[in-house]
Protein backbone atom coordinates (compact mmCIF):
# COMPACT_ATOMS: atom_id res chain seq x y z
CA UNK A 1 0.00 0.00 0.00
CA UNK A 2 1.45 3.38 -1.09
CA UNK A 3 1.67 5.68 1.84
CA UNK A 4 1.16 8.74 0.16
CA UNK A 5 -1.53 10.08 2.88
CA UNK A 6 -0.98 10.20 6.64
CA UNK A 7 -2.55 6.98 8.22
CA UNK A 8 -4.43 9.24 10.65
CA UNK A 9 -6.27 11.02 7.53
CA UNK A 10 -6.54 7.65 6.48
CA UNK A 11 -8.25 5.70 9.59
CA UNK A 12 -10.39 8.81 9.91
CA UNK A 13 -11.96 8.42 6.46
CA UNK A 14 -12.09 4.48 7.15
CA UNK A 15 -14.03 5.16 10.51
CA UNK A 16 -16.75 6.71 8.58
CA UNK A 17 -17.91 3.37 7.34
CA UNK A 18 -18.72 2.00 11.24
CA UNK A 19 -19.85 5.71 12.46
CA UNK A 20 -22.62 5.17 9.61
CA UNK A 21 -23.19 1.69 10.47
CA UNK A 22 -23.75 1.77 13.88
CA UNK A 23 -25.45 5.23 14.05
CA UNK A 24 -28.01 3.59 11.51
CA UNK A 25 -29.08 1.14 14.39
CA UNK A 26 -29.70 3.72 16.97
CA UNK A 27 -31.06 6.29 15.09
CA UNK A 28 -33.75 4.15 13.99
CA UNK A 29 -34.46 2.39 17.27
CA UNK A 30 -35.95 6.27 19.07
CA UNK A 31 -37.59 6.74 15.71
CA UNK A 32 -39.67 3.87 15.39
CA UNK A 33 -42.59 4.99 16.69
CA UNK A 34 -42.69 7.90 13.96
CA UNK A 35 -41.47 5.55 11.66
CA UNK A 36 -44.37 3.03 12.22
CA UNK A 37 -46.57 6.04 11.95
CA UNK A 38 -45.20 7.74 8.53
CA UNK A 39 -45.49 4.64 6.31
CA UNK A 40 -48.40 3.11 8.21
CA UNK A 41 -46.77 -0.30 9.14
CA UNK A 42 -47.75 -2.88 11.36
CA UNK A 43 -45.82 -3.96 14.41
CA UNK A 44 -44.40 -6.81 12.87
CA UNK A 45 -43.21 -4.56 9.70
CA UNK A 46 -41.71 -2.13 11.87
CA UNK A 47 -39.85 -4.76 13.84
CA UNK A 48 -38.83 -5.63 10.31
CA UNK A 49 -37.11 -2.21 9.68
CA UNK A 50 -34.30 -3.35 12.52
CA UNK A 51 -34.35 -7.06 11.69
CA UNK A 52 -34.41 -6.66 8.41
CA UNK A 53 -31.07 -4.26 8.33
CA UNK A 54 -29.45 -6.83 11.04
CA UNK A 55 -30.24 -9.80 8.22
CA UNK A 56 -28.70 -7.94 5.22
CA UNK A 57 -25.47 -7.27 7.32
CA UNK A 58 -25.07 -10.69 8.84
CA UNK A 59 -25.51 -12.43 5.51
CA UNK A 60 -22.72 -10.65 3.92
CA UNK A 61 -20.35 -9.61 6.58
CA UNK A 62 -17.41 -12.80 6.16
CA UNK A 63 -18.46 -12.28 2.13
CA UNK A 64 -17.34 -8.35 2.34
CA UNK A 65 -14.22 -9.52 4.00
CA UNK A 66 -13.35 -11.59 1.44
CA UNK A 67 -13.93 -9.17 -1.34
CA UNK A 68 -11.80 -6.42 -0.49
CA UNK A 69 -8.85 -9.08 -0.32
CA UNK A 70 -10.15 -10.14 -3.88
CA UNK A 71 -11.00 -6.79 -5.66
CA UNK A 72 -8.90 -4.34 -3.16
CA UNK A 73 -9.86 -2.62 -0.20
CA UNK A 74 -10.36 0.93 -1.54
CA UNK A 75 -12.33 -0.26 -4.24
CA UNK A 76 -14.73 -2.28 -2.21
CA UNK A 77 -14.53 0.86 0.61
CA UNK A 78 -15.96 2.85 -1.47
CA UNK A 79 -18.85 0.82 -3.28
CA UNK A 80 -20.08 0.21 -0.38
CA UNK A 81 -20.09 3.78 0.82
CA UNK A 82 -21.41 4.67 -2.05
CA UNK A 83 -24.66 2.03 -1.94
CA UNK A 84 -25.28 2.46 2.04
CA UNK A 85 -25.66 6.34 0.95
CA UNK A 86 -27.66 5.40 -2.30
CA UNK A 87 -29.75 2.80 -0.13
CA UNK A 88 -30.18 5.30 3.01
CA UNK A 89 -31.78 8.09 0.36
CA UNK A 90 -34.10 5.40 -0.77
CA UNK A 91 -34.82 4.47 2.69
CA UNK A 92 -36.24 8.38 3.47
CA UNK A 93 -37.92 8.11 0.13
CA UNK A 94 -40.13 4.88 0.99
CA UNK A 95 -44.00 5.33 1.12
CA UNK A 96 -44.81 1.67 2.13
CA UNK A 97 -43.24 -0.49 4.59
CA UNK A 98 -42.64 -3.18 2.05
CA UNK A 99 -40.08 -0.62 -0.22
CA UNK A 100 -38.57 0.24 3.40
CA UNK A 101 -37.84 -2.91 4.15
CA UNK A 102 -36.43 -3.63 0.81
CA UNK A 103 -34.38 -0.73 0.96
CA UNK A 104 -33.24 -1.26 4.73
CA UNK A 105 -31.99 -4.88 3.43
CA UNK A 106 -29.73 -3.61 0.91
CA UNK A 107 -28.36 -0.94 2.89
CA UNK A 108 -27.41 -3.63 5.80
CA UNK A 109 -25.51 -5.83 2.81
CA UNK A 110 -23.98 -2.23 1.90
CA UNK A 111 -22.83 -2.26 5.55
CA UNK A 112 -21.61 -5.52 5.35
CA UNK A 113 -18.94 -4.54 2.38
CA UNK A 114 -17.60 -1.29 3.78
CA UNK A 115 -16.73 -1.98 7.47
CA UNK A 116 -14.51 -5.06 7.34
CA UNK A 117 -12.47 -2.88 5.03
CA UNK A 118 -12.06 -0.45 7.77
CA UNK A 119 -11.13 -2.81 10.05
CA UNK A 120 -8.70 -4.48 7.36
CA UNK A 121 -7.03 -0.74 6.80
CA UNK A 122 -6.49 -0.34 10.76
CA UNK A 123 -4.28 -3.66 9.74
CA UNK A 124 -2.77 -2.22 7.17
CA UNK A 125 -2.08 1.24 8.12
CA UNK A 126 -0.63 0.65 11.63
CA UNK A 127 2.18 -2.08 11.85
CA UNK A 128 3.78 -0.22 14.67
CA UNK A 129 1.97 -2.32 18.08
CA UNK A 130 1.19 0.95 20.27
CA UNK A 131 0.14 2.76 17.42
CA UNK A 132 -2.28 -0.23 16.46
CA UNK A 133 -3.85 -0.46 19.69
CA UNK A 134 -4.20 3.75 19.46
CA UNK A 135 -6.00 3.13 15.96
CA UNK A 136 -8.29 0.10 17.77
CA UNK A 137 -8.93 2.53 20.91
CA UNK A 138 -10.48 5.14 17.98
CA UNK A 139 -12.31 2.41 16.68
CA UNK A 140 -14.19 1.89 19.69
CA UNK A 141 -14.39 5.45 20.78
CA UNK A 142 -16.12 6.17 17.17
CA UNK A 143 -19.00 3.16 18.40
CA UNK A 144 -19.69 4.49 21.01
CA UNK A 145 -20.02 7.73 19.95
CA UNK A 146 -22.25 7.09 17.20
CA UNK A 147 -24.76 5.01 19.28
CA UNK A 148 -25.27 8.68 21.20
CA UNK A 149 -25.54 10.14 17.97
CA UNK A 150 -27.63 8.21 16.81
CA UNK A 151 -29.85 8.00 19.71
CA UNK A 152 -30.03 12.10 20.01
CA UNK A 153 -30.32 12.37 16.23
CA UNK A 154 -32.64 9.69 16.19
CA UNK A 155 -34.84 11.71 19.29
CA UNK A 156 -34.36 15.29 17.16
CA UNK A 157 -34.92 14.27 14.04
CA UNK A 158 -38.06 12.70 13.96
CA UNK A 159 -39.74 14.94 16.09
CA UNK A 160 -38.97 17.75 13.02
CA UNK A 161 -42.13 18.79 11.65
CA UNK A 162 -42.01 20.27 8.46
CA UNK A 163 -41.87 19.86 4.39
CA UNK A 164 -40.43 16.34 5.00
CA UNK A 165 -41.22 14.18 7.84
CA UNK A 166 -38.78 14.11 10.43
CA UNK A 167 -38.53 10.17 10.58
CA UNK A 168 -36.96 10.63 6.87
CA UNK A 169 -34.19 12.83 7.46
CA UNK A 170 -32.72 10.42 9.54
CA UNK A 171 -32.13 8.74 7.02
CA UNK A 172 -31.25 11.69 4.20
CA UNK A 173 -28.42 12.55 7.31
CA UNK A 174 -26.09 10.20 5.70
CA UNK A 175 -26.15 11.70 2.37
CA UNK A 176 -23.82 14.54 3.21
CA UNK A 177 -21.89 12.11 5.12
CA UNK A 178 -21.32 9.82 2.21
CA UNK A 179 -20.23 12.26 -0.50
CA UNK A 180 -17.81 13.95 1.71
CA UNK A 181 -16.69 9.97 2.56
CA UNK A 182 -16.77 9.20 -1.12
CA UNK A 183 -14.78 12.44 -2.14
CA UNK A 184 -11.99 11.54 0.78
CA UNK A 185 -11.94 8.03 -0.12
CA UNK A 186 -11.33 8.90 -3.99
CA UNK A 187 -8.37 11.35 -3.04
CA UNK A 188 -6.49 10.44 0.11
CA UNK A 189 -6.85 6.78 0.20
CA UNK A 190 -4.51 4.09 -1.82
CA UNK A 191 -5.28 0.85 -2.97
CA UNK A 192 -4.63 -2.30 -1.09
CA UNK A 193 -2.73 -5.43 -2.51
CA UNK A 194 -5.21 -7.63 -4.17
CA UNK A 195 -5.43 -10.81 -3.54
CA UNK A 196 -6.91 -12.67 -7.16
CA UNK A 197 -6.76 -16.51 -6.59
CA UNK A 198 -9.79 -16.50 -4.00
CA UNK A 199 -13.21 -18.07 -5.08
CA UNK A 200 -16.24 -17.32 -3.68
CA UNK A 201 -18.79 -19.69 -1.96
CA UNK A 202 -21.62 -18.17 -3.83
CA UNK A 203 -24.05 -21.33 -2.69
CA UNK A 204 -22.78 -20.94 0.96
CA UNK A 205 -24.18 -17.52 0.92
CA UNK A 206 -27.35 -18.12 -0.70
CA UNK A 207 -27.93 -20.94 1.73
CA UNK A 208 -27.12 -18.76 5.18
CA UNK A 209 -29.08 -16.02 3.67
CA UNK A 210 -32.05 -18.49 2.93
CA UNK A 211 -31.76 -20.03 6.41
CA UNK A 212 -31.59 -16.12 8.42
CA UNK A 213 -34.53 -15.18 6.26
CA UNK A 214 -36.65 -18.29 6.68
CA UNK A 215 -35.79 -18.20 10.47
CA UNK A 216 -36.09 -13.87 10.71
CA UNK A 217 -39.31 -13.30 8.54
CA UNK A 218 -41.93 -15.85 10.17
CA UNK A 219 -40.77 -14.11 13.62
CA UNK A 220 -41.89 -11.23 12.85
CA UNK A 221 -45.25 -11.38 10.88
CA UNK A 222 -45.78 -14.79 12.19
CA UNK A 223 -46.71 -13.69 14.99
CA UNK A 224 -49.22 -10.95 13.99
CA UNK A 225 -50.75 -13.37 11.93
CA UNK A 226 -51.75 -15.57 14.34
CA UNK A 227 -49.17 -18.25 13.29
CA UNK A 228 -50.67 -19.59 10.12
CA UNK A 229 -48.66 -22.57 8.79
CA UNK A 230 -46.63 -20.86 6.51
CA UNK A 231 -45.00 -19.04 8.87
CA UNK A 232 -44.29 -22.69 11.22
CA UNK A 233 -43.39 -24.26 8.09
CA UNK A 234 -40.75 -21.70 7.11
CA UNK A 235 -39.29 -21.54 10.92
CA UNK A 236 -38.85 -25.79 10.16
CA UNK A 237 -37.55 -25.06 6.84
CA UNK A 238 -35.22 -23.00 8.12
CA UNK A 239 -33.37 -25.38 10.24
CA UNK A 240 -33.23 -27.61 7.49
CA UNK A 241 -31.32 -25.24 5.74
CA UNK A 242 -28.76 -24.79 8.58
CA UNK A 243 -28.26 -28.19 8.89
CA UNK A 244 -27.70 -28.40 5.28
CA UNK A 245 -25.28 -25.35 5.61
CA UNK A 246 -22.90 -27.01 7.81
CA UNK A 247 -23.28 -30.27 5.81
CA UNK A 248 -22.27 -28.19 2.63
CA UNK A 249 -19.57 -26.36 4.50
CA UNK A 250 -18.13 -29.39 5.69
CA UNK A 251 -18.14 -30.85 2.63
CA UNK A 252 -16.20 -28.31 0.62
CA UNK A 253 -13.54 -28.06 3.57
CA UNK A 254 -13.01 -31.92 2.69
CA UNK A 255 -12.46 -32.17 -1.23
CA UNK A 256 -10.12 -28.59 -0.88
CA UNK A 257 -12.79 -25.95 -1.79
CA UNK A 258 -12.71 -22.64 -0.54
CA UNK A 259 -15.90 -22.59 1.94
CA UNK A 260 -17.66 -19.42 3.55
CA UNK A 261 -17.12 -20.70 7.32
CA UNK A 262 -14.80 -23.11 8.05
CA UNK A 263 -16.91 -25.75 10.18
CA UNK A 264 -13.23 -26.87 11.86
CA UNK A 265 -13.46 -23.97 14.05
CA UNK A 266 -16.79 -25.26 15.91
CA UNK A 267 -14.19 -27.57 17.16
CA UNK A 268 -12.58 -25.20 19.79
CA UNK A 269 -15.22 -26.07 22.64
CA UNK A 270 -13.98 -22.33 24.43
CA UNK A 271 -14.68 -20.41 20.99
CA UNK A 272 -18.25 -22.31 20.64
CA UNK A 273 -19.21 -21.40 24.36
CA UNK A 274 -18.35 -17.46 23.59
CA UNK A 275 -20.73 -17.55 20.60
CA UNK A 276 -23.39 -18.98 22.34
CA UNK A 277 -22.67 -16.20 24.98
CA UNK A 278 -22.63 -13.82 22.41
CA UNK A 279 -26.30 -14.87 21.08
CA UNK A 280 -27.76 -14.43 24.64
CA UNK A 281 -25.64 -10.73 25.44
CA UNK A 282 -27.03 -9.66 21.87
CA UNK A 283 -30.27 -10.49 22.15
CA UNK A 284 -30.99 -8.96 25.19
CA UNK A 285 -28.74 -5.31 24.36
CA UNK A 286 -30.60 -4.74 20.91
CA UNK A 287 -33.98 -5.77 21.86
CA UNK A 288 -33.96 -3.61 24.92
CA UNK A 289 -32.67 -0.61 22.97
CA UNK A 290 -35.57 -0.63 20.73
CA UNK A 291 -38.47 -1.81 23.61
CA UNK A 292 -37.03 0.88 26.06
CA UNK A 293 -37.08 3.59 23.37
CA UNK A 294 -40.84 2.28 22.59
CA UNK A 295 -42.00 2.30 26.14
CA UNK A 296 -40.41 5.78 27.02
CA UNK A 297 -42.80 7.50 24.15
CA UNK A 298 -45.75 5.06 23.53
CA UNK A 299 -45.95 3.92 27.00
CA UNK A 300 -44.48 6.71 29.28
CA UNK A 301 -45.68 9.59 26.85
CA UNK A 302 -41.93 10.71 26.86
CA UNK A 303 -41.11 13.07 23.46
CA UNK A 304 -39.00 11.31 21.23
CA UNK A 305 -36.74 14.54 21.61
CA UNK A 306 -36.66 13.85 25.12
CA UNK A 307 -36.32 9.90 24.75
CA UNK A 308 -33.51 10.44 22.45
CA UNK A 309 -31.50 12.21 25.44
CA UNK A 310 -32.59 9.62 28.02
CA UNK A 311 -29.84 7.28 26.20
CA UNK A 312 -26.64 9.75 26.00
CA UNK A 313 -25.99 8.52 29.55
CA UNK A 314 -25.96 5.13 28.75
CA UNK A 315 -23.48 5.62 25.61
CA UNK A 316 -21.06 7.36 27.55
CA UNK A 317 -20.73 5.44 30.55
CA UNK A 318 -20.80 2.27 28.28
CA UNK A 319 -17.83 3.96 26.32
CA UNK A 320 -15.99 4.76 29.37
CA UNK A 321 -16.47 1.42 30.69
CA UNK A 322 -15.41 -0.14 27.73
CA UNK A 323 -12.05 1.27 27.76
CA UNK A 324 -11.53 0.06 31.57
CA UNK A 325 -12.69 -3.28 30.36
CA UNK A 326 -10.26 -3.58 27.96
CA UNK A 327 -7.72 -3.01 30.56
CA UNK A 328 -8.45 -4.57 33.42
CA UNK A 329 -9.38 -7.71 31.39
CA UNK A 330 -5.90 -9.28 30.70
CA UNK A 331 -5.60 -9.42 34.32
CA UNK A 332 -9.04 -10.14 36.12
CA UNK A 333 -10.18 -12.11 32.81
CA UNK A 334 -13.96 -13.19 33.14
CA UNK A 335 -14.83 -11.78 36.24
CA UNK A 336 -15.17 -8.27 34.30
CA UNK A 337 -18.07 -9.71 32.78
CA UNK A 338 -19.57 -11.14 34.79
CA UNK A 339 -19.59 -7.93 37.31
CA UNK A 340 -20.97 -6.08 34.28
CA UNK A 341 -23.87 -8.59 33.88
CA UNK A 342 -24.65 -8.59 37.50
CA UNK A 343 -24.68 -4.54 37.38
CA UNK A 344 -27.05 -4.98 34.34
CA UNK A 345 -29.39 -7.40 36.16
CA UNK A 346 -29.42 -4.84 39.01
CA UNK A 347 -30.36 -1.75 36.48
CA UNK A 348 -33.23 -4.17 35.10
CA UNK A 349 -34.85 -5.02 37.82
CA UNK A 350 -35.09 -1.69 39.44
CA UNK A 351 -36.44 -0.49 36.04
CA UNK A 352 -38.84 -3.30 36.42
CA UNK A 353 -40.10 -2.13 39.66
CA UNK A 354 -39.45 1.65 39.16
CA UNK A 355 -40.49 2.52 35.53
CA UNK A 356 -44.04 3.18 36.07
CA UNK A 357 -45.60 5.95 35.17
CA UNK A 358 -45.07 8.30 37.81
CA UNK A 359 -41.30 7.32 37.32
CA UNK A 360 -39.39 10.74 37.68
CA UNK A 361 -36.69 11.55 34.86
CA UNK A 362 -33.46 11.21 37.16
CA UNK A 363 -34.35 7.82 38.21
CA UNK A 364 -35.10 7.19 34.53
CA UNK A 365 -31.81 8.59 33.46
CA UNK A 366 -29.96 6.78 36.67
CA UNK A 367 -31.07 3.83 35.85
CA UNK A 368 -30.30 3.56 32.13
CA UNK A 369 -27.04 4.70 33.08
CA UNK A 370 -26.62 1.81 34.72
CA UNK A 371 -27.33 -0.52 31.99
CA UNK A 372 -24.87 1.23 30.12
CA UNK A 373 -22.27 0.87 32.70
CA UNK A 374 -22.46 -3.11 33.45
CA UNK A 375 -23.12 -3.35 29.42
CA UNK A 376 -19.82 -2.45 28.35
CA UNK A 377 -17.92 -4.60 30.65
CA UNK A 378 -19.41 -7.30 28.85
CA UNK A 379 -19.63 -6.59 25.20
CA UNK A 380 -16.02 -5.68 24.57
CA UNK A 381 -14.68 -8.66 26.55
CA UNK A 382 -16.75 -11.42 24.80
CA UNK A 383 -14.92 -11.16 21.42
CA UNK A 384 -11.39 -11.37 23.16
CA UNK A 385 -12.13 -14.63 25.92
CA UNK A 386 -14.16 -16.15 22.64
CA UNK A 387 -11.05 -16.12 20.52
CA UNK A 388 -8.31 -15.86 23.16
CA UNK A 389 -8.04 -20.09 22.41
CA UNK A 390 -8.31 -19.85 18.82
CA UNK A 391 -4.93 -20.95 17.11
CA UNK A 392 -3.87 -17.58 15.05
CA UNK A 393 -4.39 -18.89 12.13
CA UNK A 394 -7.84 -19.10 12.40
CA UNK A 395 -8.02 -15.57 13.66
CA UNK A 396 -9.25 -13.90 11.15
CA UNK A 397 -11.91 -16.24 9.78
CA UNK A 398 -13.11 -16.68 13.63
CA UNK A 399 -13.64 -12.93 14.08
CA UNK A 400 -15.96 -12.73 10.95
CA UNK A 401 -17.88 -15.71 12.50
CA UNK A 402 -18.18 -13.21 15.49
CA UNK A 403 -19.64 -10.41 13.80
CA UNK A 404 -22.02 -12.78 11.45
CA UNK A 405 -22.93 -14.30 14.77
CA UNK A 406 -23.45 -11.57 16.63
CA UNK A 407 -25.60 -9.41 13.88
CA UNK A 408 -27.82 -12.75 14.12
CA UNK A 409 -27.94 -12.73 17.50
CA UNK A 410 -29.32 -8.81 17.12
CA UNK A 411 -31.50 -9.41 14.63
CA UNK A 412 -33.39 -12.46 16.83
CA UNK A 413 -33.52 -10.23 19.86
CA UNK A 414 -35.68 -8.25 17.90
CA UNK A 415 -37.71 -10.60 16.79
CA UNK A 416 -38.16 -12.50 19.77
CA UNK A 417 -38.33 -10.54 22.72
CA UNK A 418 -39.59 -7.23 20.83
CA UNK A 419 -42.07 -9.61 19.52
CA UNK A 420 -42.82 -10.53 23.11
CA UNK A 421 -43.13 -6.63 23.61
CA UNK A 422 -45.81 -6.00 21.08
CA UNK A 423 -47.80 -8.82 22.29
CA UNK A 424 -48.43 -7.49 25.37
CA UNK A 425 -48.57 -4.53 24.60
CA UNK A 426 -51.04 -4.86 22.13
CA UNK A 427 -53.42 -6.26 24.18
CA UNK A 428 -54.71 -2.66 24.94
CA UNK A 429 -54.34 0.84 24.68
CA UNK A 430 -53.70 2.01 27.91
CA UNK A 431 -50.21 2.60 29.43
CA UNK A 432 -50.70 -0.31 31.79
CA UNK A 433 -50.54 -2.26 28.70
CA UNK A 434 -46.86 -1.10 27.74
CA UNK A 435 -45.87 -1.48 31.22
CA UNK A 436 -46.53 -5.09 31.44
CA UNK A 437 -45.00 -5.43 27.98
CA UNK A 438 -42.05 -3.52 29.23
CA UNK A 439 -41.83 -6.00 32.55
CA UNK A 440 -41.67 -9.23 30.52
CA UNK A 441 -39.42 -7.87 27.47
CA UNK A 442 -37.14 -6.77 30.69
CA UNK A 443 -37.54 -9.77 32.14
CA UNK A 444 -37.04 -12.16 29.29
CA UNK A 445 -33.72 -9.69 29.01
CA UNK A 446 -32.78 -10.64 32.48
CA UNK A 447 -32.80 -14.42 31.78
CA UNK A 448 -30.66 -13.65 28.46
CA UNK A 449 -27.89 -12.09 30.81
CA UNK A 450 -28.33 -15.08 33.18
CA UNK A 451 -27.32 -17.29 30.56
CA UNK A 452 -24.98 -15.05 29.13
CA UNK A 453 -23.49 -15.33 32.77
CA UNK A 454 -23.87 -19.51 32.62
CA UNK A 455 -21.53 -19.26 29.88
CA UNK A 456 -18.87 -17.59 31.11
CA UNK A 457 -18.77 -19.82 33.99
CA UNK A 458 -18.19 -22.52 31.37
CA UNK A 459 -15.12 -21.07 29.83
CA UNK A 460 -12.15 -21.63 31.34
CA UNK A 461 -10.58 -18.94 33.38
CA UNK A 462 -9.34 -15.83 30.59
CA UNK A 463 -5.71 -15.94 29.10
CA UNK A 464 -4.37 -13.10 28.31
CA UNK A 465 -6.67 -11.58 25.83
CA UNK A 466 -5.75 -11.02 22.21
CA UNK A 467 -5.66 -7.31 20.65
CA UNK A 468 -8.48 -7.34 18.52
CA UNK A 469 -11.40 -5.10 17.42
CA UNK A 470 -14.58 -5.19 18.76
CA UNK A 471 -17.68 -4.61 17.18
CA UNK A 472 -19.85 -4.40 19.94
CA UNK A 473 -22.23 -2.07 18.96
Amino acid sequence: MKKTTSPWIALIIVLTAPLLSVIDVFIVNVAIPSIKKGVHASDGQIQLVIAGYLLGYASFLITGGRAGDHFGRKKIFFWGMFSFTLFSCFCGLAQTPFELNITRFFQGISASFMVPQAIAFIQILFTNTKERSRAIGWFGITLGLASIIGQVLGGYLSGVHGMIDGWRLIFFINLPIGLVALWATHHFLSETKRHGNHVFDYSGIAILTAGLFCLIYPLTQGREAGWPLWSIILVFLSFILFAYFIYDQKTKLKKGINPLIDMELFQNKDFSIGLAAVLFQFMMHTSYLLTSAVFLQSGLGISSVDSGLYFVLPGLLFTLSSITASKLLPKYGKLIPQMGIVITIISFSLQIILFKTDVSGSVIFGLMGLYGLGNGLVLPSLLNLALSGVPHKFAGAAAGIYSTFQQTASALGICIIGGIFYNIANTGNHTFEYTKAFEYSTSANIVCLALTGLMLVLLPKAKNSLSVVVLAE
